[in-house]
């Protein structure tokens, strides 16, 4: 039975959809080329030096996000809500305003990595060297960048510039460079492969602004009016950042806590297993990269009809796509899994805990980028962080008992209870329902 869709949503949700698939395509050209990375440095470095990059490369990934200061977020939302008010120069202000803020939260923050990394080695035996910290602090300038043009880019309605340098020319060039410096003899550590990371993704932010510009895109930072838009948005991109920085701790602190609380080797097993199961969520995500300044320009509009009909489309794809690679980790995990080695297939019940916990995450759809949207990040930092944070807890007294699987099942449980509460609170506090039911809450949206 085909499924009647309003003439008045059809154009919004096909343009939604296929653009989708365009992010979509981006997006699995990128987890196969991350994918290609990892197993390229899993086989050229010894497990010790390959546990150091992954330990150095979670920590810099959330000190990224941090050093953000919410402003991939806050753009997502603040160029929408000032266009359509009516006010172009004050979005335009916010892309470079947040560009500077960005800049300049990264800059303190790599330092005060490597004045804390100096101090900790003075008084503490760091695993031998803690040459991949002070390699981690060269991350976190262009990741942080990174996150952020992409997020001004798309925001402005940019795909291809926003997405393709960051997310395929520097994942093509980091493997090939390491593969190329293996056939001369040279075996990287990690530190060496995160400053080799940090050197390339540099190159290609030069190459994405040169190209935004070329295009008329606004992303130039800019030293004027940065005051006076924190003092007008500084709360809200407070609150954006603590949500962004929940998520991604939720994503990578496992692998941050494992390296510390059981031994490196450990930290490289749970960092590729964790790595594998993002793969259920790629559609979600291609998805939320489109509809997140959508979501925002129809719910500060008053159609929540329309808004509705694109979590409906969002919450429907993710979960189909999701859905059969949970089925193939199931099936295949251990075989995945041995591409990066065959010690590394230990991990496979990990990898299907995980997973299991990243498929209630699709099943509820869109609801963290519906809440940070439409005006709920306090609500959303207080619910997901909570909820999140015990889980953290529960895993660092479960580690020393369970090891890795027992890290992976607190992470699902915490993950299940946090999704299917942040949907509940889109639904009755919002009036959005973003999880597989929305499709039938379209016709009563208001």
């Amino acid at each position: 039975m085909r499924l009647a869709i309003p003439a008045d949503l059809s154009a919004l949700l096909r343009t939604g959809l296929w653009r989708s698939v365009g992010s979509l395509g981006i997006k699995v050209a990128t987890a196969g080329l991350t994918y290609l990375t990892y197993v390229v440095l899993s086989r050229t470095m010894s497990p010790s030096e390959y546990g150091r990059f992954a330990f150095g490369l979670a920590l810099a990934t959330v000190l990224a996000i941090g050093a953000g200061i919410g402003q991939p977020l806050a753009i997502l939302r603040l160029w929408s809500q000032e266009t359509v008010a009516g006010k172009p120069d004050a979005a335009k202000l916010a892309v470079r305003a947040g560009s500077t803020l960005t800049i300049g939260a990264s800059i303190v923050t790599a330092l005060l990595l490597c004045v804390v990394a100096f101090a900790t080695v003075q008084v503490i035996s760091f695993d031998q060297t803690a040459n991949h910290v002070y390699g981690a602090a060269f991350l976190v300038l262009p990741m942080a960048l990174a996150e952020y043009n992409s997020s001004a880019l798309r925001a402005q309605g940019s795909l291809w510039t926003a997405l393709v340098p960051r997310d395929i020319f520097w994942r093509l060039a980091l493997p090939a460079v390491v593969l190329g410096l293996f056939a001369l003899g040279v075996v990287l550590s990690g530190a060496d492969a995160l400053v080799l990371s940090a050197a390339l993704l540099a190159g290609m932010l030069a190459l994405q602004f040169w190209q935004a510009r070329r295009t008329g895109y606004v992303l130039a930072p800019t030293r004027e009016g940065v005051s006076g838009y924190w003092t007008s948005w500084g709360g809200i991109s407070r609150w954006l950042m603590l949500g962004a920085l929940i998520e991604t701790f939720a994503l990578n602190a496992d692998v941050i806590l494992v390296g510390l609380m059981l031994d490196l080797e450990s930290s490289g097993l749970y960092f590729n297993a964790f790595r594998t199961a993002g793969l259920m969520t790629l559609f979600t995500f291609a998805i939320e990269l489109v509809i997140a300044p959508m979501v925002a320009r129809h719910f500060h509009a008053g159609e929540m009809r329309q808004a509705q009909a694109i979590t409906a489309l969002g919450a429907g794809a993710g979960f189909a796509f999701s859905l059969v690679v949970f089925a193939a980790f199931v099936l295949g995990g251990e075989w995945i899994l041995s591409l990066f080695g065959p010690a590394y297939a230990e991990a496979t019940l990990v990898l299907v805990l995980l997973s299991l916990g990243l498929l209630f995450d699709a099943a509820t759809g869109p609801s963290k980028i519906v809440m940070m949207m439409t005006g709920h990040e306090r609500a959303y930092v207080a619910i997901f962080g909570v909820i999140m944070g015990l889980g953290f807890l529960v895993q660092i007294a479960v580690i020393p008992v369970f090891g890795i699987v027992g890290a992976a099942a607190a992470n699902m449980g915490a993950r299940i209870l946090a999704q299917v509460a942040i949907a509940l609170w889109c639904r009755f506090r919002i009036g959005l329902d973003t999880s597989l039911l929305g499709i039938f809450a379209i016709r009563r949206a208001g």
